[in-house]
């Protein structure tokens, strides 16, 4: 009997359709993105699809604040005689993606571990990791909350949902004498003998789509 470990990966849980930024996107326009999708930052990219850093909501409330105090320094000045040079040092346009971004950026790889991608965002003090391939392109994004998605189920809630898509998966089709799951800390052990037809691949693949699930040990053998 073989037993085959998998640890949920970055790939598995990241948002592929990503919010994203150029280096030119103006300030409004990356105020307007953030509101619109309901986000707290996005990745800035080259034409390449290359990240070069994040903008987060924290980058903008730190612009508008410098713009609040630069404001206030010219209403306390709006009374004392200026010289000529004066007119060129009020303030200029709002700064804009490229200007404000935090760079370089934290990035991880999509095979990646949940796990240590939570380390990540806990060590770098990140809510987001921008997911990149093997040429630094962006691919996906990972946040916080697809981690806690993960991680935040009890190991009851997490065994009914498995027995649940197991059984409308498998089960219907095939049989597996003596099927026994276990789940403890997130991780998933499957055991049982299987008729030679079952595809235990789907199986598995059926058994990580289930949030919580940051493990599967396959003990399933095949029967004759």
């Amino acid at each position: 009997m073989s037993t085959v470990v998998e640890e949920r990966t970055v790939g598995q849980v990241m948002t592929t359709e990503v919010v994203q930024a150029r280096p030119d996107t103006s300030f409004e326009e990356l105020a307007r993105m953030l509101v619109a999708h309901r986000i707290s930052g996005l990745p800035v990219v080259d034409d390449d699809d290359k990240v070069m850093g994040v903008v987060s909501r924290k980058d903008l409330a730190r612009q508008q604040g410098c713009l609040g105090r630069h404001e206030s320094g010219r209403h306390r000045m709006a009374h004392t005689p200026r010289r000529p040079a004066d007119a060129h040092s009020v303030a200029g346009p709002a700064p804009a993606a490229g200007e404000l971004m935090t760079s370089p950026a934290v990035t991880v790889h999509p095979e990646q571990r949940v796990a240590d991608a939570a380390r990540i965002m806990e060590r770098r003090r990140v809510d987001r990791l921008p997911v990149v391939d093997e040429e630094d392109r962006l691919i996906g994004i990972t946040t916080r909350r697809d981690l806690l998605r993960v991680f935040l189920r009890t190991d009851e809630e997490i065994l009914a949902d498995v027995a649940d898509a197991v059984s409308g998966r498998a089960l219907a089709a095939h049989h597996i004498d003596g099927l026994r799951i276990d789940v403890r800390d997130g991780m998933v052990t499957m055991a049982g003998s299987s008729e030679p037809a079952l595809d235990t691949a789907t199986l598995i693949r059926v058994t990580w789509r289930v949030d919580g699930v940051v493990g599967v040990v396959n003990r399933l053998t095949t029967g004759h």
